[in-house]
């Protein structure tokens, strides 16, 4: 795991995978010993949605599976892998999935992102039942956080007069995102034909008023495509039990 180079991994399931070079950035905030049981590693923020630029930061995300003997132990294996410096967040296999289950925007991102790093036989296999985790919850997840969110960006609009439009734009995108999955069963990473817009909303070249007016749109939208969706009531938690279980058994002879 010394080698802080790699190649774009293309799989098979990638919709419209962008063709780039990724450069992986030192973690010296993550123990080298735990790096070596990642076994999903991706890219997801502005450069998976498409908004990035050369400026913009490679997030690097994915799951870790621990041996069992440090999962056994007394001290337990981590929840999660982080290096903020690098922008870097694996999460621990379990962990992982429970949040999958309840449809937390950011984990199902790492699940659909066209930009995949690394993947062994035992991540693909997750990653080919993806829509299992898929269920009406994600309405009342994006919901919740796209409310909690955006109050807060009015609310220090009307107290310091200051916004932040990177937040905005991902708030917007997040809506549009939201209401694909609902229609269409499935998560859209790349923003494609909105990207434009979205970068006029993050270089404050739109209005809050006419964001917000968007914004009151978008949550219409919303709100009908839960209306219509066929999106099961709750996300296939046997099958992600199952997997668990063999990759659990899979590590006791590490």
């Amino acid at each position: 795991m010394s080698d802080c180079t790699y190649r774009l991994s293309l799989p098979p399931f990638s919709e419209h995978p962008r063709v780039a070079t990724l450069v992986r950035q030192p973690m010296p905030g993550i123990d080298p010993k735990l790096l070596a049981y990642v076994i999903y590693r991706c890219v997801v923020g502005s450069r998976a949605y498409g908004l990035d630029d050369t400026k913009s930061d490679t997030d690097t995300r994915g799951f870790f599976l621990p041996p069992a003997e440090l999962h056994w132990s007394l001290a337990g294996a981590p929840e999660q892998l982080e290096d903020a410096e690098a922008d870097v967040v694996f999460w621990e296999a379990e962990k992982f999935v429970r949040l999958a289950l309840k449809g937390n925007p950011n984990v199902l991102e790492c699940l659909y992102t066209p930009l995949i790093e690394h993947a062994t036989p035992l991540a693909r296999e997750l990653l080919d039942m993806r829509d299992r985790f898929l269920s009406r919850r994600v309405y009342h997840t994006y919901n919740g956080y796209v409310q909690s969110q955006f109050k807060k960006l009015q609310t220090d609009l009307r107290n310091t007069g200051e916004i932040k439009w990177k937040h905005v734009m991902h708030l917007l995108r997040l809506l549009k995102s939201g209401i694909t999955l609902l229609k269409e069963a499935r998560v859209v990473v790349n923003v494609g034909e909105d990207r434009d817009r979205l970068l006029a909303v993050r270089r404050g070249e739109v209005s809050f008023l006419e964001c917000e007016t968007l914004w009151l749109k978008l949550r219409e939208e919303f709100d009908l495509a839960f209306a219509g969706t066929n999106l099961p009531e709750y996300p296939d938690e046997e099958a992600a039990s199952a997997w668990l279980i063999r990759a659990r058994r899979a590590m006791v002879a590490e």
